[in-house]
Formats: C-alpha cells, sequence, structure tokens
C-alpha cells in the first residue's frame, strides 16, 4: 500500500476519541511531511488538554472523596437568584462513586451547547438527579431566600434515593434531616454541586425560552429573565406580564 495522503490522516485524526490520539501519534510521528507533522502537534495539544481536564476533573472530586464515608452523596445547587421574571429551579444530583464525567463545572463557565451535552450525560450516569421549581408568585410571597430552600428541599425528597450527605452552593438549608456541608463556590469545586448546577440552569433556560414564545416582546430567550436594557425597556412600556416577579420590578413600574 502507497503512503497515506496528508487529507487521508486529517481525516483519520477528525474521527479519533481521544483515548485513540497515543496510537495516532506513534504512527504518524515518523512521517516527515510538514502537513502531517502539524497533525501530529494538532494530536498532542488535543492529548495535553484532556490530560489537564483528567486533572481539573480529578481535583473537583475532593469533596465527594473526602466524605466518601457517606454511601449517598448528593450536590444541591440553584439558578434564577436573580432574575425579574420567572422562576427559581434548584437541581439535586447523586453520581456514582466511579464518577468519570469531564468538563463537570460552574454551568456560567459552560456554552449552551456543552451543558445541554452535559445534562445529558448526567442524567443518563447519576444515581438519581432531579430538579424544582418555585413560580414567581410564590416568590413574591415568602421571598427568594425562602422561595430558594424551597425548590432545594423539593429536588430533594423527589430523588428517588435518599442522599446521606448533602453538598450544598454556600448555604445551609433549613428543614432538612440530612447532614450539610456548604461548600463556597461549590459549583465550581465540587463535581456534585456542579452537575446539580449545570441540570438546574438546562431546565431553567428551556423553560424562559417557551415562555418567550408566549411574551416575545421581553427577550426571554435571550434574557432568560435577567434585567436586560431590553428587557427592563419592554417592562417600562408594555408593564409586567404573568411571569414577572413583582416584587422585583418595583423600580420599573409605576
Amino acid at each position: 500500500m502507497g503512503q497515506k495522503s496528508i487529507s487521508d490522516i486529517n481525516n483519520i485524526l477528525k474521527n479519533l476519541s481521544v483515548k485513540e490520539l497515543n496510537s495516532f501519534i506513534m504512527e504518524f510521528n515518523v512521517d516527515e511531511r510538514q502537513g502531517v507533522k502539524k497533525l501530529v502537534a494538532k494530536a498532542q495539544k488535543m492529548l495535553e488538554k484532556y490530560e489537564l481536564e483528567l486533572q481539573r476533573t480529578y481535583k473537583m472530586g475532593e469533596f465527594e472523596r473526602k466524605y466518601s464515608d457517606y454511601e449517598f452523596i448528593c450536590g444541591i445547587d440553584e439558578v434564577g437568584r436573580g432574575p425579574l421574571a420567572g422562576p427559581v429551579v434548584a437541581g439535586a444530583v447523586i453520581l456514582p462513586k466511579d464518577c468519570d464525567i469531564l468538563y463537570l463545572n460552574d454551568s456560567k463557565q459552560l456554552s449552551a451547547k456543552k451543558r445541554e451535552e452535559l445534562y445529558d450525560e448526567i442524567m443518563e450516569k447519576a444515581v438519581a438527579a432531579k430538579t424544582a421549581m418555585v413560580s414567581p408568585a410564590q416568590i413574591d410571597e415568602i421571598n427568594i431566600l425562602q422561595a430558594t430552600y424551597e425548590a432545594m428541599r423539593t429536588a430533594i425528597s423527589q430523588l428517588e434515593v435518599k442522599p446521606t450527605l448533602l453538598l450544598n452552593d454556600a448555604v445551609n438549608i433549613p428543614g432538612v434531616d440530612i447532614k450539610q456541608i456548604g461548600i463556597i463556590k461549590g459549583d465550581a469545586k465540587s463535581k456534585s454541586i456542579a452537575a446539580a448546577s449545570i441540570i438546574a440552569k438546562v431546565t431553567r433556560d428551556a423553560m424562559m425560552v417557551e415562555y418567550d414564545k408566549l411574551y416575545p416582546e421581553y427577550d426571554f430567550a435571550s434574557n432568560k429573565g435577567y434585567g436586560s436594557a431590553k428587557h427592563i425597556e419592554a417592562i417600562k412600556k408594555f408593564g409586567p406580564c404573568p411571569i414577572h416577579r413583582e416584587t422585583f420590578i418595583t423600580n420599573f413600574v409605576k
């Protein structure tokens, strides 16, 4: 057989899994063509990036390892405390002890596409995972902090497996009879909390996209209920819609 073309080698690289990169590098490292050298260098960078991600993900399991005596460690996080409209949504996720999901991180640090990919992987691999929401009307009635706690309690209560330890993003949830550990910026430090952050964010964002179809003048698909300039102008022009939090928009409504 003749020598593979650079185009063929490029196509091979495009279709490789990360675990196959080493073999690719070993096979083509002896090829002296500049185009192939560039592809080998690209494969090496991909492998280095993957190994750095393995290290970062391992570090994010620090708290899960520290409390590994607890059988079912559940990460808890919420999204939507700050918006002017829409619910607050909490996520609760119990990951398996040998969880191998890469790229888990604070949901705000991830692209929408990556969050959606991770959502599917989390829901597939988790021992148990649930989201729960509290409506704008209830937020107005009991305040956002209490609404956040209520969403968290509901998410926990709906899990098919009862957690033996909760890892929370910063807060201590009242009214829960399970040991809790609050971790400041936990969604960037614990893979369980990061997973909860991601499923909550994907769930809430999808809801706001649907609300945009009902109330298009507020641009909810883009702003997700947060107080963008366009959103605030729409409130001033059209007044509030049924999913606005009345206690959050008093400065914009006469």
